[in-house]
């Protein structure tokens, strides 16, 4: 069985650009991919939970973009999950609101760590 390792870069937070609405906040990480000998650079994947959704609620996760072989996605978006909360996770609970207010929405943050992992391709 090979192993896909991904080299996670950075997370753009909750953009209309990859489909956020009203409804649903999406999100994308970035990362390069290694399956075996063969390496993806530049690849994607998005991120998608419902607006107004908390730290430790589902999160979609779609299958990266511009990899076209076999995968583990159940492994594949554990990962990508642990790595958003770490990165995104505490954010808007830090932020004070005035008594009353709605929640906060926070568009269009980049944030980067390096972070790399591996499973093994079934």
């Amino acid at each position: 069985m090979p192993t896909a390792t991904v080299h996670f870069k950075e997370i753009i937070q909750d953009s209309q650009d990859y489909g956020s609405d009203d409804k649903h906040m999406v999100s994308r990480v970035f990362f390069d991919l290694q399956v075996g000998d063969k390496r993806y650079p530049g690849a994607h994947a998005n991120l998608r939970q419902a607006v107004g959704a908390t730290a430790s609620d589902p999160v979609e996760v779609s299958p990266p973009a511009g990899y076209p072989g076999p995968f583990d996605q159940r492994k594949f978006q554990a990962e990508v999950e642990k790595y958003f909360r770490d990165l995104v996770g505490g954010s808007a609970s830090s932020i004070k609101r005035a008594p009353g207010a709605k929640s906060l929405r926070m568009r269009n943050v980049r944030r980067r760590k390096a972070l790399s992992v591996s499973f093994e391709v079934e």
